[in-house]
């Protein structure tokens, strides 16, 4: 699911660039998590943000840890579902 931020509101992606600033989404290293010893299934996320000129992603093993990673995630989470809905 691809998330334009020139599609959201501009509430919605002023919260997008504050999410991303305090995950320090930039400095996360491409892998963040591992999964639990003897863990046959696990959720893993991927995200990928470009912005201007730098592209950087990131795959989150769930559960994720990192609070400001986890609230990244759950709003990310909520527009790919509205965009669903509408598409």
């Amino acid at each position: 699911m691809v998330i334009e931020s020139a599609a959201l509101s501009a509430e919605d992606n002023a919260e997008l660039k504050r999410l991303m600033e305090s995950a320090r989404f930039f400095e996360q290293p491409s892998t963040v998590g591992t999964p639990s010893p003897g863990t046959a299934d696990y959720r893993q996320y991927t995200i990928t943000v470009e912005d201007g000129g730098r592209q950087h992603t990131v795959k989150l093993v769930d559960p994720v840890e990192d609070p400001a990673l986890r609230q990244l995630l759950r709003f990310l989470q909520v527009k790919a579902r509205a965009l669903r809905r509408e598409g």
